[in-house]
Parts: structure tokens; C-alpha cells; sequence
């Protein structure tokens, strides 16, 4: 991260076999979930976030959402872990959506880390958390 940052979180993430929903479709649609951070509150402006879907049904409903502007960091401590909430404005295929993005470190080795959301304000959602590999976030700002 560069500059010590006083809240942030650094994310490389894959859960596969999400049911996520889509705003305008009726039910959900199945498939994999790639989510990359790097945010610090004290570098907002050179903090990045992306997220890509892998429609694993049709296809036809992949993308790939990438902040342009992230606006928002916090990070609270709970129990022992560490919840980092970033919210901001980003792009899908050209349109530009606000986005609320949570992402959970957990301590505790036998746990996983978890997304415990991502919502793409009129565009997506992905529906619950998502588990992902333990130590694939990494939360800064808990101590």
C-alpha cells in the first residue's frame, strides 16, 4: 500500500458458484466471482477496486466493474475481525453505477474471509456473502 494507511484493504479473491441477482431479471444467475483491492483511505485517489463476473449459466450476463472513484473507506473491529466497508462510483461497459462494497478478515485460521457484500446500486447484486480463500483479505486499521 505505499503510504501507511490508516484504514484499508488489500483484496485478491475468487468464490466460485455464487447465485447473484441482477436488477430488471427475475431470479438469480449462477456463477464465479473474482473481486481485486487495493484501498487505503489515506490514497483514496490511487486506491483501485474491481470485480468481474463469470455468468456460468448463459454467459451472456458477465462483466467486469471497475471503480473510477472511490469515495468512502471505513473499517470497524469486530470481535476479532476486521470489516472494511468501501463505497464509491465505477463503470460496466462504459455506465456508471455507485457501489457499496464489504469486505470481511477474518482471524481465525480455520475460518474463511468472506465478501459480505457487493452492491452494484441498479446494476447487481451479488446476494449474501460469498465466501473466500482465508488470507485472500487482508484489512488494514482494526487494531
Amino acid at each position: 500500500m505505499g503510504v501507511a494507511c490508516t484504514c484499508g484493504v488489500e483484496v485478491n479473491a475468487f468464490s466460485a458458484s455464487n447465485n447473484v441477482k441482477f436488477t430488471g431479471q427475475t431470479g438469480t444467475t449462477k456463477g464465479d466471482l473474482t473481486y481485486l483491492a487495493d484501498v487505503c483511505v489515506n490514497s483514496l485517489e490511487t486506491s483501485t477496486l474491481s470485480l468481474h463476473f463469470q455468468d456460468t449459466e448463459t454467459g451472456a450476463n458477465t462483466f467486469t466493474f471497475t471503480a473510477n472513484a472511490i469515495t468512502s473507506v471505513t473499517c470497524k473491529k469486530e470481535g476479532q475481525n476486521c470489516v472494511v466497508t468501501v463505497v464509491g462510483t465505477g463503470l460496466v461497459n462504459g455506465t456508471q453505477f455507485s457501489f457499496k462494497a464489504v469486505f470481511r478478515d477474518q482471524v481465525a485460521t480455520a475460518a474463511k474471509d468472506n465478501v459480505q457484500s457487493f452492491v452494484i446500486t441498479g446494476f447487481f447484486d451479488q446476494n449474501g456473502a460469498a465466501p473466500v480463500p482465508q488470507g485472500s483479505i487482508v484489512a488494514v486499521g482494526c487494531q
